[in-house]
């Protein structure tokens, strides 16, 4: 079947109208012709669906992606709708005003990224973590922040632009092999920056790079998931643009395996989990995270899939190859069976016997059944679940976390009955996770002497606020992208058309405040980088859902199906 000229694709993106009546012409009936300015939210569910499925697209020649399938061999609606389905890249470039929900909060967003661009000898290297004049104290919201830059990365891979994205993580490759000492000890070869600062010389005419692995930072902690989330972009760079040549260099090779290195060394562990630090992620300072937290596992897992399908087949990489399947399968076992809450597993634990010897134990790590807190029975509904927020001898941390969540959605860390579960406890708890402003960092807050307690009585970590149950804008580009991989648009719109009722008039912050998200955070930094890129993400996923196959994965052949105890589903 012939493919439309691309005057007549970019005509059918630049007007709904016109495209709603191209639909109906072709059969599908029931969709009302909207203005190109309406919200998305006037759109029926059905609406939507219809025409993400039906959208006319250009036909680019691009390298296949390393996935086995390419999307040419799947249809759009058997990737909204199913998370069996792969993505592939036939998609056409939009520029700012190619949208075809062009809401007046979109260009604007794009004018303040753009002015967020770090240059280092005249390319542009990164993102600023924040653009804000009223602020007083810059600290170290000037520099570049390596999981800060990854949806502004992911919005110019969207729009066509991705030689920043290539810079950048050619840069933090060179960066990367930087000595790297915190007083007199020396960190691993493998790690990543958190962030860099690019200093300019006016007189000498020169640029120079100072980066930070964690020796300034608040904590004195490295960051855990700056490698990760390198290795993440660098596949999504990978599938946007369909150039293999990149991640093929061998100082990515080398990079890959240093960071691997890291992360598959051999220790005393007994779990296949990674052990971590409190603040070595998106939650940088003390919250009680320490041990096996489910956002760096998520991550991990998710770096180590993007890992195999990069990885040359030379006797290194083969090396390499062999441990990550092996870790990967250990690990959605591990994190599938007890990391998984549901009504039926809370209620289990709830009436677990203690103290229980040899392998035959069903209380394996020994949790207390009166540590669980009272707020969990309630928040637990019948058709819903979640995985937890840690899990290690004698503690679980029932406290759910949205990034850790969303990324074991994307990642297929969670299986399909998970996934679907953990969008049902999102619409169940709509009120708590999401309220006001979307979405959680994490539910509930610490209060009282349980936050002194874990917190050390942090200032900035109060109740309600910043990492202690503070809402995030940035997280709606993983609930957006969570959405429409299982199938649950009307998630992401909902949640869409609160942030656009107030990010742009608000500047942008960073978080807000309150149970339910209605306070600009007391802290916050205004003009933040990733709130707005965050935002764009979000609406170009919704606008061309190939798109979320960039940070989209599915199960691998090599992992092998393992039974859960237990899963929520109707």
């Amino acid at each position: 079947m012939d493919r439309p000229k691309k005057r007549v694709v970019l005509r059918a993106v630049n007007s709904m109208s016109s495209l709603a009546t191209s639909v109906e012409e072709n059969g599908v009936k029931g969709i009302r012709a909207v203005n190109s300015l309406s919200s998305i939210s006037e759109l029926e569910d059905s609406d939507l669906l219809a025409l993400l499925v039906d959208r006319p697209r250009l036909k680019l020649e691009r390298k296949n992606s390393y996935d086995e399938k390419s999307f040419s061999e799947l249809s759009l609606y058997d990737s909204v709708h199913s998370l069996d389905g792969r993505f592939g890249w036939e998609t056409p470039t939009f520029s700012i005003n190619d949208s075809f929900d062009p809401h007046p909060m979109v260009k604007k967003a794009w004018e303040a990224l753009f002015r967020s661009q770090v240059y280092f000898r005249g390319q542009p290297v990164g993102t600023i973590a924040a653009y804000d004049h009223a602020s007083e104290e810059v600290l170290n919201y000037d520099q570049v922040f390596v999981r800060d830059f990854v949806p502004s990365a992911l919005a110019f891979l969207m729009n066509g632009e991705p030689e920043i994205v290539k810079n950048f993580l050619l840069k933090t490759l060179q960066i990367q092999g930087h000595e790297k000492k915190i007083d007199r000890f020396k960190l691993g070869d493998g790690a990543m920056p958190a962030s860099f600062k690019v200093l300019h010389n006016p007189i000498k005419k020169t640029d120079s790079i100072i980066a930070d692995f964690g020796e300034s930072a608040i904590g004195r902690v490295a960051p855990v998931d700056s490698g990760f989330w390198w290795i993440i972009l660098l596949r999504a760079y990978t599938k946007s643009t369909g150039d293999h040549s990149l991640a093929e260099r061998p100082e990515c090779q080398k990079g890959m395996r240093l960071i691997l290195s890291l992360c598959l060394s051999e220790g005393f562990d007994t779990f296949p989990t990674l052990l971590c630090a409190d603040g070595c992620s998106m939650i940088d300072r003390r919250m009680g995270v320490y041990g096996y937290p489910i956002e760096i596992q998520a991550l991990f897992f998710m770096a180590l899939q993007s890992a195999h399908s990069m990885l040359k087949q030379d006797t290194e990489g083969k090396e390499f190859m062999d441990k990550i399947v092996k870790r990967l399968n250990a690990m959605s076992f591990h994190m599938r069976s007890y990391f998984w809450l549901d009504f039926q597993q809370l209620n289990d634990i709830y009436r677990y016997k203690t103290e229980e010897y040899s392998h035959t134990a069903v209380n394996k790590f020994n949790v207390i059944p009166d540590s669980i807190p009272d707020w969990v029975f309630d928040f637990m509904p019948l058709q819903g679940g979640y995985f937890v927020g840690n899990v290690s001898p004698a503690r679980m941390d029932f406290r759910w976390f949205a990034l850790g969540n969303c990324i074991a959605i994307l990642s297929s860390l969670a299986t399909p009955e998970q996934a679907m579960a953990i969008m049902d406890l999102i619409e169940a708890r709509w009120d708590e996770l999401v309220g006001e402003m979307p979405l959680k960092i994490c539910y509930p807050a610490l209060e009282s002497h349980e936050w002194r307690i874990v917190t050390g009585c942090d200032p900035k970590n109060t109740r309600w606020s910043y990492h202690n149950g503070g809402s995030w804008p940035v997280l709606l580009w993983l609930l957006t992208a969570a959405s429409i991989k299982t199938g649950r648009p009307q998630i992401a719109r909902r949640a869409i058309d609160l942030a656009e009722a107030r990010l742009l008039k608000d500047g942008w912050p960073e978080y807000y405040d309150g149970k339910s998200g209605r306070f600009i955070g007391k802290q916050a930094r205004k003009f933040q980088t990733w709130s707005i890129a965050g935002y764009l993400v979000a609406k170009m996923m919704m606008e061309d859902p190939t798109h979320v196959g960039m940070i989209s994965m599915e199960e691998e052949k090599h992992m092998k199906p393992v039974l859960n105890r237990s899963f929520s589903w109707s």
